[in-house]
């Protein structure tokens, strides 16, 4: 009997259990059979309803938009559309970018940046860090005599007036054909054992701080050096930071990451992209917020390849439709002010003018610009062209020569003194859908778009947990 009753409290222990982790995290929509629960929907409502955002949506609206978007991811994975290389692709690629960083270790980036600075305390050699500059006159490989004689003079030149007292890095600045260290009044940088040329560094290694040396021959020329200062080597801890900001700068967490992963896939007889899909779900299982960001990722790119292929493309290159759609609804395209579509046309002379002005007439008004290229503008620019549609008020020369506005005082360019124009006045609104292509084009996709919500709506069952809504960051 105590058994019995033993058996009965374990079970209800379960099912109390069970009970609290859904109700902690309750279902709020059901999509073609898949749950939603309330942390995702969380997770999207208030990634996209921020303080910054403009055109914030109650949770109520955001519901509807939220199952659209689903539906939608749901055609994608029905249509096979997360099985395509490049979706996989670009997925992993946007998801190891989030993953590769928690995979470094602290201990691991510390021994890079200790690893980098005993680097530099060994190519040190046991040297202190200088600081030089110079005054430089370079001498070609294959100078001549006469050539030789005119550099060795200047720089000659150069010391006498530094031993007459002149600045070194005024001279520096004025003489030296170094120009990238000639404006630093000939400072170079700070520098160790073996990053300059070897008759440079042994002579500023025997060299006192502010000690200028006479003129030196090198291998590309002639020097006139200055120790500006010299220094040991910092302190780790010192130099710590910055070593492992530069170290980051150059990918060091991505290197380490790498390593990593590559340790694991040799230890356990794994691919790289094996090793990766296991740390992102083992790190997504203890990171919610991870875990999210990674599925707006998967089901993002599924989001636009669908709409891509199945809406947007498809309206935008339906030329007969969007033709149509404009005229539907031509009205909602009207112009508070008079437009003018066509080209400003700006010529070296009159006459060059009149014939660009002739040749376009009756031409298609898409292949302008290739014409105007091609017989006055081929070997040198004869004309400026300008074509787009010109509201009224946009620009004076066109307002003058379309509209009969006086434009006052307009600035004509000298080289091009002969203005015209070329096209249509558009008092109204516009004659052609390509007037006002981008705006139709938009207008169109979004009803593509309605329709095809609709038709996935017909086709997958839709479910919304109003209670569980009800609670959405109320809890």
């Amino acid at each position: 009997m105590k058994r019995f009753t033993f058996l009965l409290s374990f079970i209800f222990y379960l099912l109390s259990q069970t009970s609290f982790a859904q109700s902690a995290d309750p279902i709020v929509m059901r999509i073609n059979g898949k749950d939603v629960p309330r942390s995702e929907f969380e997770y999207n409502y208030n990634k996209n309803n921020t303080d910054g955002v403009i055109d914030k949506k109650t949770v109520e609206e955001y519901v509807e938009l939220f199952v659209n978007y689903k539906l939608k991811v749901e055609a994608a994975l029905d249509a096979r559309l997360d099985t395509l290389t490049s979706y996989q692709q670009e997925f992993r690629t946007y998801r190891d970018q989030q993953i590769r960083p928690l995979l470094v270790s602290p201990a691991a980036e510390e021994q890079e940046v200790v690893n980098y600075y005993n680097q530099m305390l060994a190519q040190l050699e046991g040297k202190d860090l200088l600081l030089p500059a110079h005054v430089f006159v370079h001498v070609q490989q294959q100078a001549t005599p006469e050539q030789q004689a005119a550099a060795k003079a200047r720089i000659d030149s150069v010391y006498t007036c530094l031993q007459a007292g002149e600045d070194f890095a005024e001279l520096a600045m004025k003489t030296s054909d170094d120009k990238g260290t000639a404006q630093r009044g000939g400072v170079i940088s700070w520098i160790g054992p073996k990053q300059l040329l070897k008759e440079l560094e042994d002579a500023l290694y025997a060299m006192e701080v502010g000690e200028v040396r006479s003129p030196l021959l090198s291998t590309v020329g002639w020097h006139i050096l200055k120790l500006m200062d010299k220094k040991p080597l910092e302190p780790y801890d010192t130099l710590a930071p910055r070593i492992r900001a530069f170290l980051e700068q150059r990918g060091m967490k991505d290197r380490i990451a790498n390593t990593f992963v590559d340790s694991l896939a040799k230890r356990d007889g794994k691919t790289m992209e094996q090793v990766m899909d296991e740390e992102a779900e083992r790190l997504s299982a203890q990171d919610d917020e991870l875990k999210y960001l990674i599925k707006e990722y998967h089901d993002g790119l599924l989001f636009y390849e669908i709409c891509q292929r199945q809406v947007w493309e498809p309206a935008s290159k339906d030329t007969f439709a969007l033709e149509s759609y404009f005229k539907q609804n031509k009205k909602a395209y009207a112009f508070e002010k008079p437009h003018y579509a066509g080209a400003l046309l700006q010529a070296i002379n009159p006459d060059v003018l009149k014939q660009v002005q002739k040749t376009l007439k009756g031409k298609d008004e898409d292949h302008w610009a290739e014409i105007v290229k091609a017989q006055f503008n081929k070997d040198s620019v004869q004309v400026r062209f300008d074509r787009r549609i010109f509201v009224q008020g946009e620009n004076a020369l066109v307002d003058s020569l379309a509209f009969g506005v006086k434009a006052g005082k307009t600035r004509i360019n000298k080289k091009y003194p002969a203005v015209g124009i070329c096209g249509r006045k558009l008092k109204k609104g516009p004659q052609r859908w390509t007037d006002v292509a981008a705006q139709v084009v938009t207008d169109y996709q979004a009803v593509k778009e309605q329709e095809f919500v609709e038709e996935l709506r017909r086709r997958y069952n839709v479910e919304v947990f109003q209670d569980a809504i009800n609670t959405v960051n109320q809890h």
